[in-house]
């Protein structure tokens, strides 16, 4: 039987979580949701997420939050576009800084110098306004919870929760959480981390994911140790003592990234617009 306080050590300090900001039609995601975040609280682990506060996002999020954990959530405000059919970027470069108004709340003042493209046409724009913290889009991700930081957009957005995390825990999501699942899951398979990477398999809801990579496996476009950086459970509990355990077998495809490496190449300095 566990005593209290082997129930409250974990060798991690932060873990990320990827879930939907949808709660889904039964009532066994929202449990999971919050009995992850339940289960993260009684090992003092803190949280990283998307900066959501609806769904199952919102609901793991509060959770942690309620329990006195930190929460820290990384918010895109830019991103790529399809208009009129055509590829329209942006590359941002920004500096925030705060500023006292008459009722001597503090509101961020953002600078933000954009370039972006239209069929290979480059166009500069220099913007300077308030973005005060009330005009978070709440109607994509409701109110928020902890600590929010702003990034230039989602790439840049999973690799700041990757690398301020220890481990990886996904719920049940859609295509977003798919996509994030499968980004970690690569950049363990290339040697950028090796931290593990968990399902918590609610009512079987990744079966057939994990199915479809038993396949690749069959058929030689996944390596079996590489199957293994994949850690699953039905529930949150047997999930995190899993990950707890998890040892790397697999070997790196690619020769061993910095995570510093990895900033320089592609991302531009993230700014706070929490306090």
């Amino acid at each position: 039987m566990e005593t209290h306080a082997e129930i409250r050590v974990s060798k991690f300090k932060r873990v990320c979580v990827f879930c939907g900001s949808s709660p889904g039609k039964k009532r066994t995601y929202q449990d999971a949701a919050i009995e992850l975040g339940n289960e993260l609280v009684s090992r003092n682990i803190d949280l990283v997420y998307g900066g959501g506060s609806i769904g199952l996002m919102g609901l793991v999020s509060q959770a942690v939050h309620d329990g006195g954990r930190h929460v820290i959530g990384y918010h895109s405000l830019f991103s790529s576009h399809p208009i009129f059919g055509k590829v329209f970027s942006f590359s941002i470069f920004s500096q925030g800084f705060w500023v006292e108004g008459d009722d001597q709340e503090s509101e961020p003042l953002v600078f933000v110098l954009v370039s972006f493209s239209i069929d290979s046409i480059c166009h500069v724009i220099v913007s300077c306004r308030v973005i005060p913290k009330t005009l978070m889009p709440r109607e994509l991700t409701g109110e928020t919870v902890g600590e929010v930081k702003a990034v230039a957009d989602m790439h840049q957005r999973k690799a700041e929760m990757a690398k301020h995390s220890d481990a990886f825990i996904a719920l049940p999501g859609g295509y977003g959480t798919l996509e994030e699942l499968l980004e970690v899951i690569t950049w363990a398979q290339l040697g950028i981390h090796d931290k593990p990477v968990g399902l918590v398999n609610v009512d079987g809801y990744f079966n057939s994911l994990l199915s479809f990579i038993d396949k690749a496996v069959e058929e030689g476009f996944i390596s079996p140790n590489a199957r293994h950086i994949i850690v699953s459970a039905p529930t949150s509990k047997e999930l995190v003592k899993k990950l707890e355990d998890y040892v790397p077998c697999h070997e790196s495809v690619a020769s061993k990234l910095s995570w510093q490496m990895e900033q320089q190449l592609t991302y531009p300095e993230e700014y706070d617009i929490s306090r």
